[in-house]
């Protein structure tokens, strides 16, 4: 588990997620030409729960979506 600070709307936060998955992020990220941020702040607008949760779900939504 690795902790990182990202900004969300402006304003700083920690985030937890195991090393893959920031891995993985960050190549989403740059698939969609969007910094990590970015993509953080576009996962923040439409999560119902927690933000590591919701990172994580996303993440494996791309990678499904891409046959990976």
């Amino acid at each position: 588990m690795k902790k990182r600070s990202v900004l969300i709307a402006g304003h700083p936060t920690s985030v937890s997620l195991e090393e893959e998955f920031w891995d993985s992020l960050k190549s989403v990220a740059q698939s969609r030409g969007l910094s990590v941020n970015a993509l953080i702040e576009e996962i923040d607008q439409t999560r119902t729960g927690n933000l590591s949760s919701a990172i994580r779900v996303h993440v494996l939504k791309a990678v499904q979506a891409r046959g990976e």
